[in-house]
């Protein structure tokens, strides 16, 4: 009923493990461990700033994995996305909240960025920030939220990813299919009052 995709599923799930686990660790361990070190904001914004640029080409990494993974079973599995009942529902729940959390991720980086380039005490990079000037208790205000909202994203992919498997289990796949062909097949009556 169902081919073995191991490459792919392989790509989109430890894509997404390591975006969600990245995130999550950034979010609690790393801006954390930055408070801990210093009681000044700009200390601590250079911190965390130096631990976000080291990780940001991993998550790159990880989050094309996992959208390549994802293109990839969505080709594999159309004919279920079009004849399972649920599965492509599912499927374009998953594919909004993917690209919220892209859309997160991209906006806490370029806050972060901003607030790296705010905080370094490289002369080159205040040259920088001057020709773009933030308010930096504004910027970390706005990148915490963003910083937070990438791991809840990204968590509720897992969530959608379990579904999806269930899905895919023979004793689903045949019920699904057979009730998305009886919806297709009964006749529109027309109610009147």
């Amino acid at each position: 009923m169902s081919d073995r995709n191991t490459l792919i599923r392989s790509l989109h799930d430890v894509g997404l493990a390591a975006w969600f686990g990245g995130s999550l660790m950034g979010a609690v361990g790393l801006n954390g461990a930055a408070k801990d070190q210093s009681e000044t904001a700009r200390v601590r914004a250079r911190i965390a700033s130096s631990g976000w640029a080291k990780w940001t080409p991993v998550n790159a990494g990880a989050i094309g994995a996992h959208l390549f993974g994802g293109g990839g079973l969505l080709a594999a599995n159309a004919h279920r996305v079009a004849a399972q009942k649920g599965v492509g529902a599912s499927t374009t729940a998953k594919t909004l909240v993917t690209v919220a959390a892209l859309a997160a991720t991209a906006y806490a980086r370029v806050l972060g960025k901003k607030v790296e380039l705010a905080s370094s005490s490289d002369p080159q990079d205040a040259e920088e920030a001057a020709q773009h000037p933030i308010d930096l208790d504004s910027a970390q205000r706005q990148l915490a939220v963003a910083q937070w909202a990438v791991p809840a994203l990204t968590g509720c992919l897992v969530v959608l990813n379990a579904l999806h498997g269930e899905q895919q289990r023979p004793e689903e796949q045949l019920p699904g299919m057979w009730e998305r062909a009886r919806s297709a097949a009964t006749p529109f009556i027309p109610q009147h009052s």
